[in-house]
């Protein structure tokens, strides 16, 4: 069954795959004359906190990062280093911005990936719930929590998880992602781990579990008094069929779009969550090259959650092609 998809998959994937170049090139480019304007770079910061450069060492070190070039320059030779894989060199941290990034990439992709997990099927199981119980004291219930946590900050979210489960009941640890000195491979390591990370996953993933509970049961609701459920029902399926293969299938396909969408908001989020519990990522390290104006570090940072973005959208359509056949179609004109 999964051969007779593939060639209308691959086109799907093919079409992604022409749109990711020029899409991940004008993100570089209009993210590098916006950090332009930015006052300060990252010279004067190191300056500020060494308590003051000389003239000629403040100059030497712009030299050497190419600083001192005109922005034109700057942009050329940025984009020619890209052609060759070479995302520039760190001014703050003194170590290549590959590197860097890729020590940062598998702390946000663990968060932001468990999050995304984590909020799909919750808000998925919960958007059924309430669909099925529409009307009920249940439905309200969920839907005026869903409102709740839709409306609230997740820094806040943040601050109380950790003042309830960290400092008032101890819990759970209130920061960083494993116990120094403690475990560091096999069940123990992997259960450390999981520890660090309830309190991170569950700040990050409410805002979109309560989008996504909502979003399922409207999805539900409409799909429900579709013509091809009375039918299903008509020929003597059963509710327990009808509801997984007719309603929450379809009820799916705007899921799975939102969530390709929302990859990219749960990546930007993780700078606020991953600061407020020291989690060791790729939104931490975009806060410190912020408050160190180290704009190399912060154009990799921006061409590499783009290009996650771009293939996560990818899989989405790919995705969105196995459950309606339509898909495809759309795409291939």
């Amino acid at each position: 069954m999964m051969k007779r998809h593939l060639p209308r998959l691959a086109r799907i994937a093919g079409h992604a795959g022409l749109r990711a170049l020029p899409t991940a090139i004008g993100i570089v480019i209009l993210g590098f004359f916006l950090l332009q304007q930015a006052p300060g770079d990252a010279v004067d910061v190191l300056s500020g906190e060494s308590g003051g450069l000389s003239t000629e060492a403040a100059a030497a070190l712009r030299h050497h990062a190419g600083l001192d070039q005109p922005v034109l320059s700057q942009l050329a030779a940025y984009l020619t280093g890209l052609a060759h894989g070479d995302l520039g060199w760190s001014a703050r941290f003194n170590v290549p911005v590959t590197s860097l990034i890729l020590q940062r990439l598998p702390g946000s992709l663990l968060l932001s990936g468990t999050a995304l997990v984590v909020s799909v099927l919750a808000g998925a199981a919960l958007g059924a719930l309430m669909a099925a119980r529409e009307g009920s004291w249940a439905d309200r219930g969920l839907s005026v929590a869903a409102l709740l946590f839709y409306s609230l900050p997740s820094f806040w979210i943040s601050l109380m998880l950790i003042v309830v489960f960290s400092i008032h009941l101890g819990w759970l640890p209130s920061g960083g992602s494993q116990t120094i000195g403690g475990p560091e491979g096999g069940l123990a390591g992997l259960l450390d781990h999981a520890r660090y990370m309830v309190l991170p996953v569950t700040s990050l993933s409410l805002f979109y579990i309560a989008i996504y509970a909502r979003l399922v049961r409207v999805a539900m609701i409409e799909a429900r008094a579709q013509d091809y459920v009375r039918t299903a029902r008509a020929k003597g399926l059963s509710e327990s069929r009808i509801l997984i293969r007719h309603i929450l299938r379809n009820a799916l396909l705007p899921l799975t779009t939102v969530a390709g969408m929302h990859l990219g908001g749960m990546l930007g989020g993780g700078v606020v969550v991953e600061t407020v519990y020291g989690w060791p990522g790729l939104g931490r390290l975009a806060y410190e090259s912020v408050i160190g104006r180290d704009f190399r570090v912060l154009l990799g940072i921006l061409l590499l959650s783009s290009l996650l973005v771009i293939v996560a959208n990818a899989l989405v359509d790919i995705l969105q092609g196995l459950l309606d056949p339509r898909v495809g179609v759309s795409h291939a004109a």
